[in-house]
């Protein structure tokens, strides 16, 4: 078996129906979903956390 023949049984190997690690792009902030989910939730979560929290030690 050559190292052609090799690398060609590799790329036979990759399913082309799943997402690859080389298919895959930053993060686009002009997509108002990826907005929401990676940066406006997170903050909101976090804020929510620590008013809670400070509601609970006044208790």
């Amino acid at each position: 078996m050559t190292f052609y023949s090799f690398l060609s049984f590799l790329f036979i190997q990759t399913p082309s129906s799943t997402p690859n690690p080389g298919d895959t792009t930053g993060l686009d902030l002009s997509n108002p979903f990826d907005l929401i989910v990676y940066i406006i939730l997170p903050i909101a979560i976090f804020v929510f956390y620590l008013l809670y929290r400070k509601q609970n030690r006044k208790k």
